[in-house]
């Protein structure tokens, strides 16, 4: 098993907030490898919300044909972190030209595009960068979004987290999601390595889904660029939840109607029934075998946990209000947020969405026997 983490604050928070909080929890993750997920950052990156912000690893030749690139593009770099490693990498840590962090103003020919337009161009770049990196082995890229920063490292999560130097004051963010690697395979790919991000819309999750051939087929059938990789059973969560609220424009408490439909019986009682007979018979494709535990992010901020009908992967959530936090377990969220109210902690069941909105204030629960918000 993995183990989740993942935590959001009125105020800015240091990723090691979340790589301390798996290492409580290394009993659940054997410290072969480390995948981070911030957004709604903080530092420097307060003033440019809307600068798309490419994340990845680099060779010294990765570097110059990534400049090429993106300077043919039209685009110019508008901030940067870099960072000052030690002169002896941790003993399961692969030594590293560069781990990128910048920030860049959009090309002036883009001036007047739609914020969907946007997306799509920043995806597609995003997705050339990967294959070129993959031709020559010289270029691994997470991420390149507004607001957004992704790191992903093989080694011990706490261990990768100092290393780094993620303390520092210019990488904060209000929300954060950190996966501690339990390795099922036998060499590791960091596009392996949960939270996985598809335009706005990321995932982590603790399980295997046995399902992922059939679900796989059907997304990269949809004709959607942004579905593929697929290095990962678990990457799959990540395009089920952008295509359900991006493609066909439902809520996130369709999300779990999709991915784990309630059975026969309950869809017959369902004040939502004859719509829900329907999502289930278009999108059966789309049906997970688990047993997961899944978490998100939104593109408005919100956090959500979601369990499969198994219910075999824990997950906890707590907090109070201004920042709550998802666990896989509660001494996770005991090292965090000590001074909650513990008696107000949840753990999602099979049929539970927890979420936690944008404001931070309260946990919210929407259940699958509930009716769906955008249909009434």
């Amino acid at each position: 098993m993995c183990r989740l983490f993942a935590i959001t604050s009125d105020v800015p928070v240091s990723p090691l907030v979340a790589l301390n909080a798996l290492d409580v929890m290394r009993e659940g993750h054997d410290g072969s490898g480390v995948g981070l997920f911030l957004r709604d950052l903080g530092g420097p990156f307060e003033e440019m919300k809307d600068a798309p912000i490419l994340s990845g690893i680099f060779t010294k030749e990765g570097i110059k044909r990534l400049d090429t690139y993106m300077m043919n593009l039209g685009f110019m770099t508008k901030f940067k972190i870099s960072f000052k490693l030690p002169k002896d990498t941790p003993e399961g840590i692969p030594e590293r030209d560069v781990y990128l962090i910048r920030a860049y103003e959009y090309p002036e020919a883009w001036e007047g595009r739609s914020v969907d337009e946007l997306g799509r161009e920043l995806m597609l770049i995003r997705l050339t960068l990967r294959d070129m990196g993959q031709e020559k082995k010289d270029m691994i890229v997470f991420s390149f979004w507004p607001d957004v920063i992704m790191l992903k490292e093989i080694g011990d999560p706490l261990t990768v987290g100092r290393y780094l130097h993620l303390d520092r004051e210019d990488i904060r963010a209000r929300v954060v999601m950190a996966q501690g690697r339990q390795n099922t395979n036998y060499a590791i790919n960091l596009y392996a390595c949960h939270p996985f991000f598809v335009e706005g819309y990321s995932t982590m999750t603790n399980g295997e889904n046995t399902a992922f051939i059939p679900i796989r087929e059907f997304l990269k059938s949809r004709g959607f660029p942004g579905y593929t990789g697929f290095q990962s059973d678990s990457e799959v969560f990540t395009h089920i939840l952008h295509y359900t609220m991006k493609g066909l424009g439902l809520g996130l408490e369709a999300y779990k109607h999709i991915i784990t439909p309630l059975q026969e019986a309950g869809i017959v009682n369902h004040p939502d029934a004859s719509f829900l007979k329907q999502l289930k018979q278009s999108c059966r494709s789309m049906i997970i075998d688990g047993p997961n535990c899944v978490i998100g992010s939104l593109p408005d901020h919100s956090l959500f946990m979601v369990q499969d009908r198994k219910k075999l992967r824990p997950g906890v959530v707590g907090g109070r209000p201004g920042q709550y936090a998802f666990s896989s377990e509660i001494c996770g969220l005991d090292a965090v947020i000590p001074d909650r109210d513990k008696s107000k902690d949840f753990q999602p069941m099979h049929l539970d969405t927890a979420i936690i909105g944008p404001d931070r204030q309260e946990i919210n629960i929407c259940h699958q026997t509930d009716p769906l918000p955008l249909l009434h």
